[in-house]
């Protein structure tokens, strides 16, 4: 473990950064140094090309503390790269990448024990080269273009951060935080990122393997009939939800019935049905002591093998450590 006083962190700042991908670090940072007796800590600095202010996406402004060539001459623990994208006319998301800002990140990789990036800031380190032949994730919303930007990246757009080697990458905004904890835990242990995320009221301390977005929040923009599935599946969570029964309810054929699912949702019947038990399970596990039977059966698994099975596929996790990770304590 390398010497508390020596973690100077870096954080790069350009033009149109996403505001909580520099601003959401520094706050998990500061805690740590509360929650323990060194009151050393980790210093974080803002670092841009210049020391004029920055204006993020959101539009506040913020002051560097130093610029990258003050940076590239010393030693630096962890560099954080977040990220900016531009939306188009057809609302489409697209990662912005400055060759100019590549060049920076790279010279600052160079001098860094820890690198990192944040959101789409991982299309920075894929333009650097710091990515080639590593597993690596980003916002689910950009992944497509990583991967035919970057054939050398193995591109995981599911899990909210991936560690390969010294080579940290985060998923979407909020899932800086989880990587900021990820990286107080490889430092100084669980215990005290666990404090850390009590103080950030953040119950869910979630490993690296948990997915990006939860069911209820995927594939919005899809059709009445859908919607009314989904609605239905939800209200009946707990009985056998067979593709014939679907198919009854929608009055269509099975067939059919798993073409919707696959043309709407991305996936057949079977998956959107394990995907939205996994979910309540998680939120059982999370807020009830109910046994794991109770569980799975009010979810409709039928058995805890099946339950657990569902959670090392989606979570690769078991529903045990989940919920010692998880479960918020009850007030009285």
């Amino acid at each position: 473990m390398q010497d508390i006083a020596r973690r100077l962190i870096v954080i790069v700042l350009f033009e149109g950064v996403d505001l909580l991908d520099v601003t959401g670090p520094p706050e998990v940072f500061s805690l740590a140094r509360r929650e323990t007796e060194d009151a050393a800590g980790y210093h974080v600095v803002l670092a841009a090309e210049s020391m004029d202010p920055v204006t993020t996406s959101a539009g506040v402004r913020i002051l560097p503390d130093i610029t990258f060539r003050e940076a590239v001459e010393g030693s630096i623990d962890t560099l954080i790269v977040p990220g900016s994208v531009e939306v188009d006319s057809e609302r489409r998301v697209r990662a912005l990448v400055d060759p100019e800002l590549v060049s920076w990140v790279k010279a600052l990789a160079d001098r860094t024990h820890r690198i990192t990036s944040v959101c789409v800031g991982a299309h920075l380190l894929a333009a650097a080269g710091l990515l080639d032949g590593k597993r690596a994730t980003t916002h689910w919303s950009t992944a497509p273009q990583l991967a035919a930007d970057h054939p050398a990246v193995k591109v995981d757009a599911d899990p909210i951060f991936i560690r390969e080697g010294n080579v940290w990458t985060g998923a979407g905004i909020s899932a800086c935080l989880d990587l900021s904890l990820a990286l107080i835990a490889d430092d100084l242990g669980e215990a005290i990122a666990l404090r850390v995320a009590r103080q950030l009221v953040m119950y869910l301390k979630r490993p690296s393997g948990q997915s990006q977005f939860s069911v209820p929040l995927e594939q919005l923009s899809t059709t009445r009939r859908i919607e009314d599935l989904r609605h239905h599946i939800m209200r009946n969570i707990g009985g056998p939800l067979t593709v014939v029964d679907l198919a009854e309810y929608a009055h269509v054929s099975d067939r059919h019935l798993t073409r919707l699912f696959k043309t709407e949702l991305g996936m057949t019947p079977h998956a959107y049905i394990e995907s939205v038990r996994v979910e309540k399970a998680r939120h059982d596990l999370e807020s009830s002591d109910a046994t794991l039977e109770r569980i799975a059966s009010s979810c409709g698994f039928g058995t805890t093998d099946t339950l657990v099975r569902a959670f090392r596929r989606r979570l690769n996790t078991t529903p045990t450590e989940y919920r010692r990770r998880f479960r918020v304590p009850q007030t009285r």
